[in-house]
């Protein structure tokens, strides 16, 4: 919706020009035009926001007053989220009217992460997104003070069609209305704005600071970067530019590691110590890194705010006091020595490290007579939350630990558990999430996950290791064994564990599917189910890559794996900003050789991956 509402605005800034007109839309525009000017330090806008969601006009309210370069009060109001942000020159206030909570910081902020309006939209905009040009043209308005600049911008524009009253403006479906004292109407659709301008002491008054006492302290600095970080990240996600729609696509390589390219994706090779993974992983993936710290800890943070009304640093450090027990020390040396890497606090990486406790799937696994050749084809759809994205720091890496199991983790720069992913000894594995949140006085599933590609060389080792170790909340996984073509399902939660072998029917999965494990749910489980029974008996490696394609993937599908284990292959699919994975080309990777890395060193063992990783792209649908 935000999206749509940015790319409406631009829309309307780049047709809003005709030579002989611009001096009457500049006339027109002077209040606007003055917020951006070097007298805009106390004004009231308010814009009420009428937007078509989901078939229903939705409203959405946002007002802010500003007075002088410090101080403001903001406020967004939706029917079911609601948020206010009072900056002082020494303090800051989040107000929740709808949790009836607030949050409260004091004392001084970097300049570079400070919500003061001075200057505040380069804060707010990164220069990797469509918008910073934006920023460079407010810039200049808000040094020069003059139309001349504005005027000459305009008139390089298309032009548009103006009508007999000059006050009416419109290009297409996008329609600007100069109602007069300030008011603008734009209509585009069904969506329309309506927008206020006050300047000066027409702008009314900031509000009383309410009493702080109850309200939950949080450093300053860390409120204020919480925000700015999460809208700039957010503008990269909404609008991203050529750096993250097009990427350098330049190989790097470090002492313990190596970054490639294969048709477009990330591939990355470690080995080695945790420290040298670790280390190895944070100076390859630096920017990479980054980005998704900040999706999660900012963007989806403000998010997790508005919408529960708890800050979302404490839920998760509330999460990982009772999960850090039960993590392996070697892991969290490979987390410390990452964030050192990184440049970044390790205690802040090690919480991110626990947000995959959060993720949600599907996945199958079909051999023997559902299968063209016999081989067992392991499906696995992980569907979450590509709107924060993720899918900028999309990495498959191929690590090997000092003596563990090497193997394929199909993830995400920053992270160090796993999701999904294959080992040497042809052992698979895919999660789906369930309920029971909260309940996390056990091993992270991502990294019960991991111990089990370094650990495991059988099925029945995998299966042993869930049921021997402290689980957290409700999952549901498909682990494989290309050696022995066998599969199950599982459905575990702190309390129990249950295995659904191949072919066996189960009352949240219905009946049994010959030589089949199928897992998902809703109307997604039936469509996966039907297209499995059509292809039984001739599914191949293009009919599974199709088994996970729309509907069975969710819009935010943000990574699809076929794992073919028998072969030591595995076929990744990441989403882009436009299309979930499912509708993006499947790149091959193969593991081979991998069986002799056990016998060699460390530092060969990179060659050895980096030898049997070959890409393949564009994989038609069928």
């Amino acid at each position: 919706m935000l999206r749509a509402l940015m790319l409406r605005a631009l829309t309307l800034l780049t047709m809003l020009t005709v030579p002989a007109q611009a001096g009457d839309l500049l006339e027109d525009l002077k209040p606007v035009l003055h917020l951006f000017g070097p007298q805009a330090e106390q004004f009231h806008l308010n814009a009420v926001i009428d937007v078509p969601v989901d078939g229903k006009i939705q409203r959405i309210e946002a007002d802010l007053l500003r007075e002088g370069a410090e101080q403001f009060d903001l406020s967004l109001q939706h029917p079911e989220y609601a948020i206010r942000i009072l900056r002082r020159s020494g303090v800051t206030m989040i107000q929740l009217p709808l949790h009836e909570t607030s949050f409260v910081g004091e004392g001084s902020v970097s300049a570079e992460v400070s919500l003061a309006p001075q200057g505040v939209l380069s804060r707010l905009i990164s220069p990797d997104s469509q918008l910073q040009p934006i920023t460079a043209v407010l810039s200049v308005l808000g040094t020069s003070g003059s139309g001349a600049f504005l005027t000459g911008w305009l008139q390089r524009l298309q032009p548009v069609q103006g009508e007999p009253d000059r006050s009416v403006w419109q290009s297409g479906d996008i329609r600007l209305e100069v109602r007069g004292n300030g008011k603008y109407q734009i209509q585009s659709g069904r969506t329309s704005v309506l927008l206020t301008v006050e300047i000066g002491a027409a702008a009314g008054q900031l509000r009383q600071l309410p009493d702080a006492d109850h309200a939950a302290v949080i450093p300053r600095e860390e409120l204020e970067s919480t925000f700015v970080t999460g809208v700039r990240r957010a503008t990269e996600i909404l609008l991203p530019g050529p750096a993250l729609l097009k990427p350098r696509m330049t190989p790097r390589q470090t002492s313990h590691g190596r970054l490639e390219w294969r048709e477009g994706q990330r591939v990355v090779t470690l080995w080695g110590t945790p420290e040298q993974i670790g280390t190895a992983h944070g100076q390859l993936l630096p920017q990479e890194s980054t980005r998704c710290i900040e999706s999660v800890m900012s963007t989806f943070g403000v998010a997790s705010l508005i919408r529960t009304g708890r800050w979302f640093r404490h839920d998760l450090e509330a999460a990982w006091k009772r999960l850090a027990p039960f993590i392996p020390e070697r892991h969290r040396e490979e987390t410390r020595a990452m964030a050192l890497a990184l440049g970044c606090d390790p205690h802040r990486i090690e919480v991110l490290n626990v947000f995959p406790e959060l993720f949600h799937c599907s996945g199958f696994a079909v051999m023997n007579s559902a299968t063209a050749d016999g081989r067992l084809y392991h499906g696995r759809v992980l569907d979450y939350m590509t709107t924060i994205g993720l899918q900028d720091a999309a990495t498959t890496f191929l690590i090997h630990p000092e003596g563990l199991h090497g193997f394929a983790n199909v993830g995400y720069a920053g992270f160090t558990g796993s999701v999904s992913g294959m080992n040497i000894k042809r052992i698979s594995l895919g999660e789906m999430g369930g309920r029971g949140e909260g309940n996390w006085d056990g091993v992270p599933m991502a990294t019960l996950m991991r111990r089990a590609l370094e650990e495991c060389g059988t099925l029945d080792e995998v299966m042993e290791l869930w049921k021997t170790s402290p689980r957290t909340c409700e999952y549901y996984y498909v682990f494989a064994d290309g050696k022995t073509r066998r599969a199950v399902g599982v459905a575990a939660t702190p309390e129990a564990i249950e295995f659904v072998a191949p072919g066996d029917g189960h009352e949240l999965l219905g009946p049994g599917i010959a030589d089949s494990v199928v897992l998902s749910a809703g109307s997604r489980l039936e469509e996966l189910r039907r297209r499995i029974q059509e292809k039984h008996g001739s599914i191949d490696e293009e009919t599974a890559m199709w088994l996970m394609s729309r509907p069975v993937a969710m819009k935010s599908n943000l990574h699809n794996v076929l794992f073919v284990p028998e072969s030591g292959v595995l076929w990744v699919a990441n989403a882009s900003h436009h299309r979930p994975a499912a509708e993006m080309p499947y790149v091959r990777i193969e593991l081979s050789g991998s069986r002799k890395i056990r016998e060699t060193s460390a530092s060969s063992a990179g060659d050895l991956f980096k030898s049997n990783c070959t890409g393949i792209s564009d994989v038609p649908a069928r």
